[in-house]
């Protein structure tokens, strides 16, 4: 199931670190060494974790001369969120309300 794999690769303090940092960023996503810096990272170790978030299809990459910029693949943090929320309150949506205007709003 790729909703599982997305939620152990976000288990994992860098991946989850570089995943919020890619939304952040948005449609101008970040070149690999930016992430790494900004981050404090070690070059080898983020492109492990870059691998396994690419890897889970939450992020995806462009090269870009002799970079990569990373982008947060935001149809797949979607589809991943609808998957939580899937069964929220029981049928009871009105309960969920409060969680999906946060959601919209931090959009």
């Amino acid at each position: 199931m790729q909703s599982l794999a997305a939620l152990s690769a976000l288990g994992q303090e860098t991946r989850l670190d570089v995943f919020r940092l890619l939304v952040r960023a948005g449609g101008d996503g970040m070149l690999a060494g930016e992430i790494a810096q900004v981050l404090g990272v070690r070059q080898n170790t983020l492109s492990a974790n870059l691998s396994v978030l690419t890897a889970t299809g939450l992020i995806r990459n462009e090269r870009q001369g002799r970079g990569i910029r990373y982008f947060a693949d935001m149809t797949q943090m979607q589809r991943l969120l609808a998957f939580l929320m899937e069964d929220c309150c029981g049928g009871r949506p009105e309960l969920c309300q409060p969680a999906l205007d946060t959601l919209a709003c931090l959009c």
